[in-house]
């Protein structure tokens, strides 16, 4: 995929929401005002369950601006590149549609424990059944 492409089309993205950062591994989207950021990054998948065989997965997180410093929270793993675009497009949905105030990390945080991820990666924690 070009870097000069993004890949999720402008037009599916909620209001106030475009492209900061796509590269092969690494795919951010940010709200501009505050600037919310999600983030799409290939990573190891040392926390996947051992059955999968998975060396590397996609790991989404947000980072959100409380006063001078920023918080950065994980808000889960998928196996495919596809699901971690779907869960970024999901996550920001989810923020446009339930988050009434952008500065409320905590308002944030409980939209983003809701959105349900494709292809999601089992943690190491879980037992087969």
């Amino acid at each position: 995929m070009p870097t000069d492409q993004p890949p999720i089309p402008h037009e599916a993205l909620p209001p106030g929401w475009g492209p900061a950062e796509v590269r092969n591994d690494h795919v951010a989207y940010r709200h501009r005002q505050p600037q919310i950021e999600l983030v799409a990054e290939r990573t190891e998948a040392n926390q996947s369950h051992p059955a999968l065989g998975l060396c590397r997965c996609w790991e989404l997180r947000y980072r959100h601006p409380i006063g001078e410093l920023s918080i950065t929270k994980s808000i889960g793993h998928v196996s495919t590149r596809r699901a971690a675009f779907e869960g970024l497009l999901e996550s920001m949905n989810r923020i446009h549609e339930f988050v009434d105030d952008l500065h409320n990390p905590l308002e944030v945080r409980t939209a983003l424990e809701s959105v349900s991820l494709d292809s999601v990666v089992p943690d190491g924690a879980a037992r087969p059944q």
